[in-house]
């Protein structure tokens, strides 16, 4: 009778896939020993695989150019990087190794392009592609990037008013997009986007406000929709409508030629996964050219803003299983050495679902269980799994170490739930792991961040001088060396 945990995964999914290989009964990832790394460092413990970063850049930029060569597409394909996925300067710096382009969102992702600039990360001909309502410190970045020669900034006007703001301190000639207030679900809350301007209104607004402008010229609709890029009746339909605006656009701007489709291609959330990215690209070029023949204007270039697609793959928590709590006839409480509030906030704030799969105990029966965390809150919790509405793992022993990963969770997590600062019941933040491989393909793992100590969490608290007479005379020392220094 096939009763292993092994078992389970082996009749419900093709197993093993390119990521998830056994070795010895214990969960490998891309070669990498997890084992092998829990000894190492501990749990819980954050990792960061950069190379699946670069290969994920080079997937969409493949399905792009083929897709662009199959339907004989005149336009350029740009890959952008929505730098809010996650702002780490590994990330980026691994990121941009691939001949890319950078889209920002508020004022202080203009900080970080900069200071890519002052690396040489980036050039005056990488694009930065401004997306966001922009408040007064985003508008003065801005107008200084462009100021000190960064031409290929384009800024998506999000509202009305951002012409004028822009007008006013930008010297010379800059460059901007228009954003389409794209309609929303019929089962969403809103009807429409609060982001961008609606669809009916954006040729007017180019005719009254932009047109006699001198100082901008319109190179950019930008189109997005929040479920992503799907194979929906939704998705075609708002396709066309934004195709609709362009071309209307075009007769009206002859320097308008390119469009930008936003974000939204999936990550993979379950074992069963399957979703043809080659075919969805195939799909918007061969829509958007017929669109552009039927109205006779050039088809536009084409730009892409992938934050998930690109790091969500490559990130990842481990966890131990540190006791079972058999609560009544039917729930076992397996209780993790952290918190799913603070380590996985989409877990619980938006119900998101990863993968999650343990670490060892492969060749054991498996039980059904529920995942707890260890803060005091009826929330943290993990119930099910996307392909099935529980969670199953190998029996739990007091003997023998459980551990558990959940994978593909490298995007928005670390910076929706704080990362470095406070976190819920002062649960600490985990020790972040960096993965690469060197040119001989063997891998390098280095400590990024170590996990959150007492100190430093009671420090952002504001108890500088600590809580007993050691850490007291410890901390006034260090407080007169910071007010010496900074005098």
């Amino acid at each position: 009778m096939k009763t292993k945990y092994f078992d389970l995964i082996d009749q419900t999914f093709d197993f093993p896939q390119e990521e998830f290989t056994l070795n010895e009964n214990a969960l490998n990832f891309y070669g990498i020993d997890l084992q092998r790394l829990i000894k190492k460092y501990g749990a819980p413990l954050k990792f960061t695989y950069l190379p699946k970063i670069s290969k994920n850049i080079n997937r969409a930029k493949h399905w792009f150019n083929a897709a662009i060569k199959a339907n004989n597409y005149t336009g350029q394909y740009y890959y952008c990087y929505c730098t809010k996925s996650s702002h780490f300067k590994h990330v980026l710096d691994e990121a941009l190794k691939n001949d890319i382009h950078i889209e920002t969102s508020s004022a202080f992702d203009v900080d970080i392009v900069e200071n890519l600039k002052a690396e040489g990360k980036i050039t005056n001909n990488t694009y930065v592609i401004s997306n966001g309502f922009k408040r007064d410190q985003y508008v003065q970045n801005l107008a200084k990037l462009i100021n000190n020669g960064h031409k290929n900034c384009i800024v998506v006007i999000d509202n009305y008013e951002e012409i004028n703001l822009f007008d006013q301190v930008v010297k010379d000639n800059y460059n901007i997009g228009i954003r389409i207030a794209s309609e929303e679900e019929p089962k969403f809350e809103f009807y429409t986007s609060r982001l961008g301007i609606g669809y009916k209104n954006i040729v007017p607004f180019y005719n009254n406000e932009i047109k006699d402008n001198a100082k901008v010229t319109l190179k950019m609709l930008h189109f997005f929709i929040n479920t992503g890029i799907r194979d929906t009746a939704y998705y075609w339909n708002e396709l066309s409508k934004c195709m609709s605006v362009y071309v209307k656009l075009k007769k009206e701007c002859p320097t308008l030629d390119s469009l930008n489709i936003g974000g939204g291609f999936p990550i993979k959330n379950s074992l069963a996964f399957d979703y043809d990215y080659a075919y969805m690209v195939d799909e918007i070029i061969r829509q958007i050219k017929q669109a552009c023949i039927e109205a006779s204007v050039d088809v536009p270039n084409i730009f892409t803003e992938f934050g998930s697609f690109t790091v969500g793959e490559s990130g990842g928590g481990i966890y131990e299983v540190l006791y079972q709590k058999q609560q009544n006839d039917r729930e076992k409480w397996n209780m993790i050495n952290s918190s799913f509030i603070t380590t996985l906030p989409d877990s619980w704030a938006i119900n998101k679902r990863f993968i999650m799969l343990p670490i060892t105990g492969w060749d054991k029966e498996y039980e059904r269980v529920l995942l707890g965390g260890l803060t005091c809150d009826s929330d943290d919790y993990y119930n099910s799994e996307q392909h099935m509405n529980a969670i199953y793992l190998p029996k739990f022993s007091q003997e023998k170490p459980l551990y558990i990963g959940f994978f593909n969770t490298g995007a928005y997590q670390e910076t929706i739930g704080g990362f470095g600062g406070l976190q819920h019941c002062l649960i600490p933040t985990p020790k972040h792991i960096l993965i690469n491989r060197n040119n001989n393909g063997e891998i390098e793992t280095s400590v990024f961040a170590e996990q959150q100590t007492s100190e430093q969490l009671l420090s952002i608290l504001g108890y500088d001088y600590g809580i007993n007479k050691n850490i007291s005379n410890t901390s006034n020392h260090q407080q007169k060396n910071r007010l010496t220094h900074s005098i």
